[in-house]
């Protein structure tokens, strides 16, 4: 699966998605540190990737509006630890396919996953 890491995670996320076989990039990697979600948003429609971030700006229509996307997932997992982060995710990830993901914010927490359409 092709994913970008938003600027919050570790570099061991990064690592521990690249060995399950996923194709990474990570916000720190690619001079988008201190980008703003509308330019991180811009960077993942054209290159084609499911956005994973804490940042519950992307659940907030008022503030960052949801177009045509790959994804966004927002992960809800506290403490966000990387092996919790990291566990969660994958366990996600290898149940589901890029395609799925298109047009959706999902939100996962420790618990159950929400769906929601954020485009047609």
């Amino acid at each position: 699966m092709r994913l970008y890491l938003d600027q919050m995670f570790r570099v061991e996320l990064t690592d521990i998605l690249r060995n399950d076989g996923h194709d990474v990039e990570r916000a720190g990697e690619v001079n988008q540190s201190r980008a703003d979600d509308e330019e991180i948003m811009a960077r993942v429609i054209k290159e084609g990737r499911t956005l994973i971030t804490l940042d519950e700006h992307f659940g907030d229509w008022a503030v960052l509006p949801l177009d045509k996307h790959p994804g966004v997932i927002r992960l809800k997992i506290y403490p966000p630890l990387t092996e919790k982060l990291a566990e969660r995710l994958l366990t996600f990830l290898r149940c589901h396919e890029q395609l799925e993901l298109a047009n959706r914010l999902i939100i996962i927490d420790s618990h159950r996953e929400r769906w929601i359409i954020t485009a047609k």
